[in-house]
């Protein structure tokens, strides 16, 4: 449901997902891109690119962080060799 949101209400999506600082920079991508994407318009995707793309970085840090913290509560996998 995120990437919905942070596809048609980029900077609306990244708040929800607790990225202020990617969701004003949003805001300030979108300026340029709605003015030139009068002449160009793949530009109006730009921002909902940008959106989704930081969503999905900031879900996989999750996990990443989640495994690192069961391996170092309970230990390496049986059978796992340095």
């Amino acid at each position: 449901m995120i990437y919905v949101l942070a596809a048609l209400l980029p900077p609306l999506g990244l708040l929800l997902n607790g990225q202020v600082f990617s969701a004003i920079l949003n805001l300030i991508l979108i300026v340029p891109c709605v003015l030139l994407g009068l002449a160009f318009p793949v530009l109006f995707l730009v921002p909902s690119i940008h959106a989704v793309v930081a969503v999905y970085m900031k879900r996989e840090d999750r996990k990443h962080r989640e495994v690192v913290d069961a391996i170092e509560r309970h230990g390496p996998p049986p059978g796992w060799r340095p």
